[in-house]
Formats: structure tokens, sequence, C-alpha cells
């Protein structure tokens, strides 16, 4: 595998306390210092004006990198995190290098995605640059009829973005041929793998024809990710558009150290306080996102939540309400957290610390975008504090303490005084001087002691 690391050395910063720690950043040769505009990348005029129509002035550094890496036809592995524009990065030369089109033709390009929200918005950053040309973009995936997308396909269509399960169910039915591809994409390869596709995306990358073009891009590239680069791409070159600090100076995050039972009056205290534009609350659990959903929303007006399990066209509504700005406060989990692209979002609030550290990189990333500021709050149970560790070792950054004026996130423990016979406490006193002693334990088989079980939580 290629590597391009021969680029110029940045100085960025991180504060430990009140200690100011430089380091230097070693960036892609392919991100070097800011272009004068898209007209430096050798692209069509057609390409030109619907950039400009778009409102894209000047490209970020993963679409400086990458466009004409891809448009010389080399399979690349770009790493960087959402938010970057990186969906423009490979729909720009996928659309300059498309063939004219011809009535009924196979697709030239498949994009895989993780989830369906981000089949949709992928779907609309190809047609939105695709702006004056005949060309036709279908998004497939699950939670919609299988019937409307098949009849699209017969038509034709030059570019299909979708999930791994609904592409597979429509080979499987005869109604996708990939024998045509030229360009096929893994976008947020990291976090396909994670929830489960790797099987699908092996069989769908075997059907493809080997003289494709494939571009991966990843937030993060590990083992797995690595791997299947290796198997199924052609001596790609490495792309990182990512800094050495996981999350961008431009966040904000601290958290709260609060009792489990204290959590929702502390969510409640921090929106009051916070005011923000738009949020999204994250939780581990489908029932936890119900829960949070239907109580927060006794508290504050424009909130709504969205899950795995909410059918499709009620995810598409959400959706559609949080993008036009009509829901402020969305409750979400993290199996539709990736596919979350939303520019207004100023706040995220990890209502449940995540399980995975990449995860938290992820969440904090919906806010941000882009170059924006944006805040994010984490809450911690007593219990989490290694978790919290992770993350901070995991971001190379730590994360600062916040309280609440007036508010007790800890529970304080009531003391309370055994009482003697008659009542008066006294025998509290010698309970302190004498603490009881502790049972024998209860021998298991053999006379040993049994063996503790951990609870699982």
């Amino acid at each position: 595998m290629r590597k391009c690391w021969t680029g110029p050395l940045r100085c960025g910063r991180i504060y430990f306390g009140s200690v100011e720690v430089r380091r230097e950043i070693r960036l892609s040769k392919s991100v070097a210092e800011p272009t004068s505009g898209f007209q430096s990348l050798a692209l069509s005029e057609v390409m030109l004006q619907s950039l400009a129509a778009a409102g894209y002035l000047e490209p970020t550094q993963i679409q400086a990198g990458l466009i004409p890496r891809a448009l010389a036809g080399v399979d690349l592995l770009g790493q960087a995190r959402t938010g970057t524009g990186k969906t423009a990065a490979f729909a720009i030369p996928i659309l300059e290098r498309l063939e004219p089109r011809t009535p009924g033709r196979d697709p030239q390009a498949l994009v895989l995605v993780p989830t369906r929200e981000l089949a949709v918005q992928v779907r609309e950053e190809f047609a939105k640059l695709a702006h004056g040309q005949k060309t036709h973009i279908v998004a497939v995936y699950g939670g919609k009829p299988i019937r409307e997308q098949m009849e699209k396909l017969r038509r034709g269509v030059e570019v299909v973005v979708g999930t791994p399960g609904r592409v597979m169910d429509l080979m499987g039915r005869g109604n996708l041929n990939l024998g045509s591809l030229r360009f096929v994409v893994l976008d947020e390869a990291d976090r396909m793998l994670d929830i489960g596709f790797r099987p699908d995306i092996e069989k769908i990358l075997r059907r493809c024809p080997a003289s494709r073009q494939t571009l991966l891009l990843s937030a993060t590239v590990p083992p797995p990710v690595e791997r299947l680069a290796r198997r199924y791409m052609r001596d790609p070159e490495s792309l990182n558009f990512s800094p050495t600090e996981v999350s961008v100076e431009t966040i904000d995050q601290s958290y709260f150290t609060v009792a489990p039972e204290r959590k929702f009056d502390l969510l409640v205290r921090l929106m009051k306080r916070e005011d923000p534009r738009q949020s999204i609350i994250f939780c581990r659990t489908k029932r936890g996102v119900d829960k949070i959903h239907r109580n927060l929303s006794k508290k504050f007006e424009g909130v709504d939540c969205i899950h795995g399990d909410l059918p499709q066209n009620a995810r598409d509504r959400v959706m559609a309400c949080f993008r036009d700005g009509k829901v402020r406060h969305l409750v979400a989990t993290d199996v539709v957290g990736r596919g979350i692209d939303v520019s207004g979002i100023s706040h995220i609030v990890n209502y449940d610390i995540p399980t995975f550290c990449d995860d938290y990189v992820h969440r904090v990333g919906r806010t941000g975008r882009m170059g924006r500021e944006g805040v994010a709050f984490t809450f911690v149970t007593p219990e989490e504090g290694g978790e919290l560790t992770r993350i901070e070792m995991r971001i190379d950054r730590l994360l600062k303490r916040d309280e609440i004026e007036g508010f007790e996130s800890i529970a304080r423990p009531v003391a309370t005084m055994p009482l003697d016979v008659e009542g008066n406490g006294s025998a509290g006193h010698q309970a302190d001087e004498q603490p009881a002693a502790k049972p024998a334990p209860t021998m298991g088989r053999g006379g040993r002691p049994p063996r503790r079980l951990r609870r699982a939580l």
C-alpha cells in the first residue's frame, strides 16, 4: 500500500491543565497550502458552474487532496472525519469521469454506505453536483418499497448509492447488474464493518469488475479496514486528512460527573443553561431514546427522536424536520448517528457515555462541522471513570469538568444513626466504636469459597 506522508509539518496545540503542549502534525503531501478555488483542480466548466450554484467556492483539504488523485484513476484509501466535505471529494471526480448516458444502461458507479439516512444524503449531494447534467442517481436502502427502486434501476442509472443489505437483495433478484461498474466507493468503511456488513461488502466487491477504481473513505483505519483495502484494492494510495487530535479544536468538550438517577434532571438544567440552536442527545439504547424523548418533550418544544426501530417513513420525516430546523432537540442512538449530517448542530450531549472510543469521535463530529464552532457534553457516572480516561487517551485531549451552579449531580448520602431500645440514638456511638464483624463466607464445593461473579451491566 503506497503512502503519501512526505508533506510539510504543521504545529498544533493542546492543553493539559494549564500547560500548553506543542506538537508537530505531519500532513499528507496532497494536503498542501490552500488553493485558489476549484479552478486549480482542472475541472470541467459544467462542474465549476455546478459548484458555484451549490455555493462551493474553495475546496476543503480533503477535496483539494483527493480530487486530483481520483481524477488520475488511482485507488485511494482516504482517512477523514465526517463534516470535512468528503462526499463532494469523491462525487466530483466520479461525475467528471462518467461516460455519456444511454437508456437502460447498467450503473457506472456504486457507493456503499452504512445507514439509510447517509444513503439519502449522499444521493442528494450527487444530485446537487450534477446540476445541469442528465445524470440519474438512485438511492437504494431498506424500509422503502423495493419495487419502486427496481423500476428506477430498470430505466437506467449512472450512480447507485445504497446500503449493503439492499444492494445484495437487488443483486439477488437480478435487478442490479454490477458488470459495467467503473467506480466503487466504500463510505465510512469502519462503521460498515462495525455493524456487521463485512460479508455483504466482500460479496459485492467480488462481483465488481477487477478493472474498477475503488475509493475507500473512513474516519479511522483499524486493522479490519486495512485488511479489506489490501485485499480488494489495487496498490492504493493512503491519504490522511485527519488531524493528530481526533476531535478538532473548534469543538469545546466538557463532562459532568453525575449519578444515574440525576442524569435527566441534569439534562434539563443543561438545556436551559445552553439554549442550543440545535442539539443531538445520544443514548445507548432504543428504549433509552424513547424514554428521554417522551420526558424531554414535556419540558421543551421541538423535540423528536430517531433509532433503528422506527419505520423508514418516520425516520425520513424526522430528518427532514431536523434539517429544516423544525426539530431543535433530536434524541438518537449511535446506529443512526453517522447518518446525521446537518450543518446547524451547535450542541452534542452524550447522555450515555459511548461504549467505544471511536463512537465518541463520531458523535462529537456531528457538531463543529466545516470549521464551525461546536459544544459537546458527556455525562459520566462515578463508575465510568475508566471509560472517560480511554476517550481522553483516544483523542489525546483532556475534557474539562463542568458543573451547573446550584445543582447537585451526586446526591449526598443521608446519615442515619442506629437507635437504642429507647429510641435516643445512643447505640450509634457504640456501633461506630465496634463495627460489626463480617459474616463468614458460605463454602462451596470442596470446602472452597464460591467464585464471585461480576454482574454484567
